[in-house]
Formats: C-alpha cells, structure tokens, sequence
C-alpha cells in the first residue's frame, strides 16, 4: 500500500514549539496517554497536551520519582515498565476496565545507543523498550482507541532510522556483533513501521499512526550513553559542555523538540492523513533512491529511508512482534 510520504506546508518549522503548534486547539474531554511523560520531550508533550485541557496519564517505572519530575503539572501516574510483559498488560487492563475511548497515545519513552544489555526474555534493549513494550502497550489499548472514533497513536523515532533496517533474521543480536548505533537504528525504523501498519489496521477504525524525529535535543538524559566527544562532534554540545539550540541545523530545544509529536497528535491539518513520519512539523519527504544521508551532518533534512516505510517490511514487523511477545495472532 503506498503511503503519501511528502510534505503538505504546514506553515511550521524546525524552530517551532508545542506550545505554538497547538495553540487554538481545545483537547477537553479527551483522554491522552504518554509513554516517558516524566521528563525531556514526553514532559513537554504531558505539559501542551494538559495545558489544551486533556486528561493525561503517564506510564512510569518509578511513580514517586515521575511525581516529583512532574510537580505542577495536574496528571495522573501509573506504574508500568516497557520492558515488564506483566506490567503492560496490568496497566492496559486499568484503563480498559473503566470503559473509557483513548484519544491520544504517544510513545514517547526510548532509550538510545546502550551497551548490550537483554531483558528477562533475552531480547536486546533498545529493540524490546523502543519498540515492542510500545508494540505490546498499544495492541492491548486497541478498544479503548477504538472507542475514541479518532483517535491517534504517536511514535517518537529518529533520524537514526537511517543507520538499519530491521534485521528480521537476528532482530536481538544474538549471531551478529552489537553495535549500539545499529541497535538504535533498528528500533528507530521499527518505530516508523510499527506506524505504517497500525495506520492501515486502525484506518476503519479512524485510529490514526504517525512516527516522527523530533531532532537533536541535548540535555535530555537520552544521551547518557553517548560520550562527550561524540555529543561535541554532533555539534551538540560545545567546548565547555554548554548546551547547544540551533534549530536551523535541527538542534533543538525541549519545547522545539516535542512540537512534531503535538503536531501529529493534535493537528486538524493531519484529519484523514497517517501512516507517515514527520519531521519539523510536517511530513518529511521520501528519500530518493540509493540516496545515503550524510550522518555525520546535523544540518541535514535527513527525510525518511525507503526500507522504513516498506508494507512487507511492516506487516513482516507486526507477524514478528506478535510472535516474540506471545500475542495472539491479530486478523492483520
């Protein structure tokens, strides 16, 4: 199924904020959860989404501590952790038995370029937190966005897409060597599949899927795992460890950060669209083929790789997700 991968001039750019991506825009009434809604980006998307008089609830591992990231903010907290089958399943069966439509889901939370480490399962980290607890979180919640007769579901994803495509034949790494950026990299095109394969499940439904790269945003704590030479070298940080903001070259600040997540969450300009990744507050454009990004130049509008919006590779995804998480095997 093609997908309508090319930009319809929102009006917005890299410089945009949340705040100013959904001003005008009333969310009373509806019901929003996000996933790393405690700090960097998922924060500030809790914040715009509240402020638009949504009721939010965040998913957290830590409870007390997300309450004392988010003193201020009037949200609700519930214990899960992606990476915990069980507690997935037990906050999903919250929500669920209290009949209520889920208007908005954004998978925010994420974790980026870590040495190898496996969950109880023995699946590689950033593949099993970034995309199958997301994966698991949202099949669980189906009626509940069902219900919402419109409602949207959000993946954070990255520009790192570019560095892998899911390697169907070994996804967890266990006869190839790791390397941390080609993990990320496979969970971040994950995340961009994940999207197209919802959409097309979901479009019936009027349930919606977008993936989208917030840019490079220092200070988060996502690049806790990254070394201070290679956040230099990103033009992230600079001489001194002071934080860099330069959204013309796609470094951005918390609030620029999390515009395209609200945008996609909450834009009247996306009605009847989906299954595309975006970027800067718009829908990025295809890359042309055997085009390569250059990585190593922040400045450049990456767009999105072909081996990320792929349908065989999406449904390829879901068969595998299913299987790997011991789900039944939906009427995809």
């Amino acid at each position: 199924m093609p997908t309508p991968q090319s930009p319809i001039g929102s009006g917005f750019n890299s410089a945009s904020t949340a705040a100013e991506v959904i001003k005008g825009i009333d969310l009373a009434g509806k019901t929003a959860i996000v996933t790393g809604g405690y700090s960097g980006l998922g924060r500030e998307t809790v914040r715009e989404l509240r402020a638009a008089g949504a009721r939010v609830i965040v998913p957290a591992r830590d409870v007390e501590r997300s309450a004392s990231a988010l003193a201020g903010i009037d949200v609700e907290i519930e214990p899960m952790d992606l990476l915990d089958p069980k507690s997935i399943d037990a906050f999903a069966e919250r929500f669920q038995s209290l009949g209520q439509p889920l208007h908005i889901l954004v998978n925010s939370a994420g974790i980026m370029a870590n040495p190898l480490t496996r969950d109880a399962r023995g699946y590689e980290s950033q593949f099993a937190t970034n995309h199958l607890g997301h994966f698991q979180l949202a099949v669980r919640l189906w009626p509940a966005l069902i219900k919402a007769k419109g409602a949207r579901v959000v993946s954070v994803s990255s520009w790192g897409h570019h560095l892998s495509p899911v390697v169907f034949a070994d996804p967890n790494f266990e006869r190839r060597d790791y390397h941390p950026w080609t993990a990320y990299g496979q969970s971040k095109t994950a995340n961009i599949l994940f999207a197209l394969a919802l959409n097309e499940l979901g479009e019936p439904h009027g349930v919606r899927a977008f993936a989208v790269h917030p840019g490079s945003i220092p200070g988060t704590g996502l690049q806790k795992h990254v070394s201070v030479a290679e956040q230099r070298a990103a033009g992230v940080i600079g001489e001194r460890g002071e934080l860099i903001h330069d959204p013309s070259k796609n470094i951005k600040s918390v609030e620029q950060g999390a515009a395209t997540s609200i945008w996609c969450a909450t834009s009247p300009q996306l009605d009847g669209r989906g299954g595309v990744y975006c970027e800067n507050c718009d829908i990025a454009a295809l890359l042309e083929e055997g085009a390569t990004p250059n990585l190593d130049d922040s400045s450049q509008q990456f767009g999105v790789s072909r081996h990320a919006i792929d349908p065989d590779a999406a449904e390829q995804l879901w068969d595998l997700s299913e299987k790997l998480l011991g789900l039944p095997r939906s009427a995809k």
